[in-house]
């Protein structure tokens, strides 16, 4: 008998009309339940199939109003329609939901860098890290921002920072061949994702990828463990 952990299976493994198909029978032999659905619309994204993973966040949504993972996980696949202006209410309602939590500051923040507000970014990254002053990523990508417009003092900054609260210490240089220390990458979850710059289209997992850089507050780890261990790590 098929169950949700063989849809799971079936989904890490990368064989996406298989793990659809499961939670298709799921859904119609034991009810739209959350999970089910949840799974389907993460499903139903790798495929392309937008409009029907937002059908399914709606269901979910319908249910229970005030969750802030369906909410923001809409708001990605809006974006991703390029259906922005809903995409930014959707962020700013769960931040509102959910204000003490720096997650949702440095989601609003890369989506902000994405659709070019970048003083925007910058403002979300810092009270991100006004809210957890430890997190190197959200520092190293408040720099990246910087970098962009042009603020070098402030970006340096920022890196010098994330290279102390992550260790890093650079190579000793030497006039022969001086050795600049690198940057945490934004793209740090996956060599191989596009950098927020590339206009080409991503899909659902992909930008939670990318995004999952930015993840490393305790709270916010416990409260979206499996959430996050499922979508950044190619499932």
């Amino acid at each position: 008998m098929e169950t949700i952990e063989t849809g799971i299976s079936y989904y890490k493994e990368g064989k996406f009309e298989e793990a659809l198909a499961v939670f298709n029978r799921l859904i119609k032999e034991e009810g739209s339940q959350p999970a089910y659905l949840h799974f389907r619309a993460r499903v139903q994204s790798r495929l392309g199939a937008m409009e029907a993973a937002l059908i399914d966040f709606d269901l979910l949504l319908r249910a229970d109003p005030y969750n802030t993972t369906y909410i923001s996980d809409k708001a990605v696949v809006l974006h991703l329609l390029d259906r922005n202006k809903e995409a930014m209410e959707g962020f700013d309602q769960a931040l509102n939901l959910d204000p003490n939590n720096p997650y949702r500051y440095s989601s609003r923040a890369y989506f902000r860098d994405r659709i070019g507000d970048l003083k925007g970014a910058i403002a979300d990254y810092e009270k991100a890290i006004e809210l957890d002053p430890e997190d190197a990523v959200a520092h190293n990508n408040k720099g990246i921002v910087e970098e962009k417009l042009g603020y070098k003092e402030k970006s340096q900054q920022s890196f010098s920072v994330a290279d102390k609260l992550t260790g890093y210490q650079a190579p000793e240089k030497t006039k022969e061949n001086p050795t600049p220390p690198p940057k945490i990458k934004e793209n740090s979850a996956n060599e191989n994702l596009p950098p927020i710059s590339d206009k080409k289209p991503l899909s659902f997992s992909t930008y939670f990828n990318t995004l999952g850089s930015i993840f490393t507050d305790k709270k916010t780890r416990d409260e979206f463990k499996s959430f996050i261990k499922e979508k950044f790590k190619g499932f």
